[in-house]
């Protein structure tokens, strides 16, 4: 069963029970939803279906229905948790979908027994969905499922810590709202004891997400002080160098690397970290995890890479890390790794890497090599650079990102994508053979303008700097598009400008409500307080002056205290404040850009079912067509065959009529010849009678009596031969006329032959017409089975 046919079983299903909610219902709704779940389509949301939209709106509607069987809430969740694939199709449930709130109303549901199988399977499913993600706590389910995880983290029970755990490390990462919230509560104190003994706890993955929320939460506060400390700092490096090594997974060392990348946000830790005795040793091991094929792990490493070159102090010490043998190996890690050599090597291959997936790493790759290459790249082993070389000369990623259609996710990546490949090939054309070359044509190629006006219009400073350092360069080359460059710098222009309007009068429309506190204090009161407190200090300074009280001046101290607090507590306000405020126009951009791309796939839909439906009128017409076509190629067939008979009678015809002729000939020689023999019997016959008629006429003058007899006998004898001669004429006639008739019959059967030949040349001249036709109907028989079926039938012989 196919992909849509599944689907609009569930939604029928769905759409049953809800109006039934019977056993039966929810017996075939929960079968129904298994065998979408047996499809395994991961990228099901991201294609856009309305359908699809309508299916997953509806489970999660189910989902947190309370009356829904916990059977079928468990089965729509595990399909539910399938689609969150990637980070794209975990923000759409997040925020389009509204996920992330439904479960959490789930687990407040069933909090009163956190022992539910439910309970625990939507805490792995809310793990899975909000790393990486920002969740504001404005929402009631969110407080409550914070005082949820924050309950049963210090209820000591296996089962449910280490999700609770890993839950309450992605709330609380880069989300000052949440952090806010959890300190305000008023069993904080108890809750950091207890995370504080779980740093003992033999599990490394419960120890890194017990590190990840301390660092969250106290970091800049006295608690994360004591923690992180200089005394305790080292033996933090030590753990999390190995867990990233050696850890329990791939979620153990994202977490890992998650919490390194947050620990070095801060100045004085980042500085540790330069006199980490350990530091280049770890390096290379936690290098060494590029050699597998791992994309995941690449993407983590490489991301806690690039967070090190951000610290002036760390870069050196990477360059000799990738660029130059390693220092000696850590001795607390037994694995054995490569040298620096081998970490550079490996780089380089994850630029050409077939992995499925691995675009992101050939990108970080990029950044990575730039910043070495700023400080490293003079004295660089000749093996590494050859290395480089052989993979800018294999099918390199980002130089296709470039140069053809192939993007990584958006034209932002592969803008970013373009700027790194140019910058490091700028930084390598010394060194590497016909770099320099491909270099420049790279600048000079059209397809450079779209990455380069996004680069030179980014908010980014790296990108602006680094797109005009290329476009230094390029501008003085003779192909280079500058006419183009502006023009599409123009539209980039007027886009954010029209962007901007749109949100500025969306602002203007939409009332920012005041972000909740503890106190009930808002940024104005907070002023009048501090205004009012700073009279009364001003009041007792003068007051000062005049008493000379020896109590005034801890008077003044506990008031600037207060005012400190009070200053704080406003900076704090006007944080939040801005933070709701960005946070209110990003979501209007993405509910405006949602609709947008909503409205486009509608229309998309919309056109390419219109599309459909002409193609398939089109191809009923040309069915018929064909159908028409083929009935005429069967008639010609049969035509033809008529035809090849009557040539085949018409060639009998002909043998007769060339016997006939034959025959004719030869009578007609014979008729002839006979003819001439009687012609000169008569002549001789008629010389004979005149001979005798003298003689006659002689002999009556001389013998006058005999006259008479001599006559009769003479006149029988003429008489005789009158009858012989006329016997002779009519045999005479006879054969004249045979003789006409065999010419009469000689003419006819020349005019029959000529006749013959005139329908014979007729036939072939239409044969030819008949065969141009059927080379005609085949040629249309072939483009139209190519257009139906994709594939051209070329076995089709028609040819007499």
């Amino acid at each position: 069963m196919d992909t849509t046919t599944c689907l609009k079983s569930l939604l029928l299903a769905i759409q049953q029970y809800r109006d039934g909610r019977t056993a039966q219902q929810a017996a075939q709704l929960q079968k129904q939803v298994e065998e979408v779940w047996g499809l395994k389509c991961e990228q099901l949301l991201t294609s856009g279906s309305a359908l699809t939209s309508e299916c997953v709106s509806m489970l999660v509607e189910l989902t947190a229905n309370p009356h829904t069987e916990p059977s079928l809430k468990s089965s729509i969740i595990s399909l539910l948790a399938q689609l969150a694939s990637d980070n794209s199709t975990r923000e759409l449930l997040h925020s389009s979908y509204n996920l992330t709130s439904t479960l959490a109303t789930v687990i407040h549901c069933y909090s009163s027994t956190p022992g539910e199988p439910l309970v625990l399977q939507c805490l792995q499913v809310l793990q899975k969905l909000t790393y990486n993600t920002r969740v504001f706590q404005s929402n009631s389910c969110i407080h409550q499922l914070l005082e949820f995880l924050m309950t049963s983290i210090q209820s000591h029970s296996d089962d449910i810590i280490l999700p609770c755990l890993g839950l309450m490390a992605n709330l609380c990462r880069d989300n000052p709202s949440v952090q806010t919230h959890i300190k305000s509560l008023d069993n904080v104190k108890p809750f950091y004891r207890t995370l504080i003994n779980f740093l003992a706890h033999n599990s490394l993955t419960v120890v890194v997400f017990t590190l990840s929320i301390l660092a969250s939460l106290t970091l800049n506060e006295k608690v994360g002080e004591k923690l992180f400390d200089a005394k305790n700092i080292h033996q933090t490096f030590q753990l999390v160098f190995n867990i990233i090594v050696n850890g329990d997974g791939t979620l153990t060392r994202k977490y890992a690397v998650d919490l390194l990348v947050d620990l070095l946000r801060n100045p004085k830790i980042a500085e540790h970290l330069t006199r980490y005795q350990h530091f280049s040793a770890c390096v290379t091991q936690v290098l060494g995890l590029l050699h597998s094929k791992d994309a995941d792990s690449a993407t983590k490493v490489l991301e806690l890479v690039l967070a090190m070159c951000c610290v002036s102090g760390l870069r050196s010490q990477l360059c000799d890390v990738v660029f130059r043998p390693a220092a000696p190996k850590l001795r607390a890690v037994g694995r054995k790794q490569g040298g620096g050599l081998e970490c550079g090597l490996a780089l380089v291959q994850w630029l050409t890497s077939p992995v499925e997936g691995a675009e992101s790493c050939s990108l970080q790759v990029l950044s990575l090599l730039n910043k070495l290459l700023e400080v490293g790249h003079e004295d660089n082993p000749l093996e590494w650079v050859s290395a480089l070389k052989c993979s800018f000369k294999k099918s390199f990623f980002c130089k296709r990102c470039i140069l053809s259609s192939c993007c990584v996710h958006s034209m932002l990546v592969c803008a970013e994508a373009l700027l790194k490949t140019l910058e490091l090939m700028s930084k390598l054309r010394q060194q590497v053979k016909d770099m320099e070359t491909g270099f420049y044509r790279m600048l000079q190629d059209q397809r450079i303008v779209t990455p380069l006006s996004l680069a030179l219009t980014s908010h980014h400073r790296e990108h602006v700097q680094t797109a005009l350092a290329l476009l230094l360069e390029a501008t003085p080359l003779p192909d280079f598009p500058s006419m183009i460059l502006g023009e599409s710098i123009a539209a980039h222009n007027a886009y954010r400008h029209r962007e901007a309007e749109l949100s500025i009068k969306r602002l203007a429309v939409q009332e920012v409500p005041p972000p909740r506190v503890n106190s009930s204090m808002d940024t104005s009161s907070s002023s009048k307080t501090i205004s009012s407190l700073a009279e009364k200090i001003q009041s007792g300074l003068e007051l000062q002056e005049q008493m000379k009280d020896s109590h005034v001046s801890d008077i003044i101290e506990v008031y600037e205290q207060k005012l400190a607090a009070f200053a704080s507590k406003e900076g704090r306000l006007q944080d939040l404040l801005e933070a709701k405020a960005l946070a209110l126009s990003q979501a209007d951009r993405l509910i405006a850009q949602y609709r947008l791309q909503r409205a486009q796939a509608e229309a998309e839909a919309r056109k390419l079912a219109s599309l459909l439906k002409d193609a398939e009128r089109r191809r009923e017409d040309l069915q018929g067509k064909l159908s028409c076509q083929a009935l005429e190629v069967e008639r010609s067939k049969a035509d033809m065959g008529e035809l090849l008979q009557h040539n085949s009678r018409l060639q009998r015809d002909s043998e007769e009529h060339q016997a006939l002729k034959g025959a004719y000939n030869s009578l007609f020689n014979e008729t002839e010849q006979l003819l001439k023999e009687l012609q000169t019997a008569h002549i001789l016959l008629t010389k004979q009678s005149d001979s005798l008629k003298k003689t006659h006429d002689f002999l009556h003058k001389t013998h006058n009596p005999s006259v008479n007899k001599t006559a009769d006998l003479c006149e029988e004898k003429v008489q005789e031969k009158d009858t012989e001669r006329r016997n002779l004429e009519e045999t005479l006639d006879i054969l004249r006329k045979e003789l006409n008739k065999t010419e009469q019959a000689r003419k006819d059967a020349s005019i029959k032959a000529s006749s013959l030949e005139l329908q014979k040349s007729q036939l072939e001249s239409k044969l030819k017409l008949r065969e141009e036709e059927l080379n005609k109907h085949s040629a249309m028989i072939a483009m139209i089975h190519s257009l139906s079926s994709g594939k051209m039938k070329s076995d089709v012989n028609l040819s007499l």
